[in-house]
């Protein structure tokens, strides 16, 4: 076998775990197609069905720790945080770990768009098939590693009002929430430490971003690098509910920086504490106020379309 060029890897096993259930049945649908173009390029595939959150832990736990060359995980931003923990465990374990494919078929899929793999399963799949592979950075919080941002304010009350909403499903949840939450919000009082600073202030939110995006697709930290060493914070200053809906439709673009409320810092590590703050990362709750996000540099190799050249 010709040995594969650097930064690429050959044919070999691949281990898949699906959520069938993500995206209204979207993952079930395309999972036919995504496991005949794998065995078409020549690899072996093991395919993993998960029915619920915790058997999907277990699953990607087993697959990141066993013989396969590459761990693809197939769903919403919640199976792929798994994916993300479970991978850079094993990896850290041990050099001989499998690296982390990743293919969208959610709702919100902020952690793809964030590594520039984008929305669409097939596309995403073809990254993995073309077998480029980096090393990028991960914020941890605890034990848990977080790929996208961790929400600490207004947006955590908007993520823990929509993750509580049946109807409508996907994403769409994120517009509801907000305007449910912000009929009664007041600002939030903050303790930060920054690169060990103490810093005292209320603020609407403060975002920490490993890359730019969550809510499917509310770029929060704009300008976040997940291969640069550090964080970006995102703290949104105390304003009221009219500049609040203004400034909404620029969330999606990352322009609301520029309204003076904004403020943007890069960090190392922020230690976030207050009175009824808690975290959320990646979407999933992480805990209650004081919360430690570090960055991680270098903390996972995952499959990721190669650096365009200049």
């Amino acid at each position: 076998m010709t040995a594969p060029e650097p930064g690429r890897r050959a044919a070999g096993r691949v281990a898949l775990v699906v959520n069938p259930s993500a995206g209204k049945g979207r993952a079930q649908e395309v999972l036919p197609e995504i496991a005949g173009r794998i065995r078409d390029a020549g690899h072996t595939l093991d395919i993993w069905l998960s029915r619920d959150f915790g058997e999907a832990r277990e699953l990607i736990h087993k697959a990141a720790n066993s013989a396969a060359d590459v761990v693809a995980v197939m769903g919403g931003d919640g199976i792929l945080h798994l994916g993300v923990n479970e991978a850079a465990r094993a990896q850290l374990s041990g050099p001989s770990a499998p690296t982390l494919g990743l293919i969208p078929a959610g709702t919100g899929n902020d952690l793809c768009r964030g590594l520039d793999i984008g929305e669409d399963p097939l596309k995403a799949l073809d990254v993995i098939l073309a077998g480029h592979e980096r090393q990028i950075d991960l914020a941890r919080v605890g034990e848990a590693f977080i790929g996208t941002i961790v929400a600490t304010g207004f947006d955590a009350l908007v993520n823990r009002r929509a993750n509580d909403m049946n109807w409508p499903k996907g994403s769409a949840r994120y517009p509801l929430a907000l305007m449910a939450v912000l009929r009664t919000f007041q600002p939030l009082q903050y303790q930060l430490t920054i690169d060990g600073v103490r810093r005292d202030l209320d603020a609407m939110l403060v975002a920490v971003g490993n890359t730019r995006s969550y809510g499917g697709g509310i770029r929060i930290c704009p300008d976040a690098d997940p291969s640069d060493g550090l964080l970006e914070v995102t703290i949104i200053h105390p304003v009221g509910r009219p500049t609040l809906l203004r400034l909404m439709p620029s969330l999606y673009t990352g322009k609301f920086v520029s309204d003076p409320c904004v403020e943007l810092l890069r960090v190392r590590d922020i230690t976030i504490d207050g009175p009824g703050l808690v975290g959320f990362g990646d979407g999933e709750m992480i805990g209650a106020a004081p919360l430690t996000v570090s960055q991680v540099p270098a903390a996972l190799r995952v499959c990721l379309p190669p650096i365009p050249t200049r």
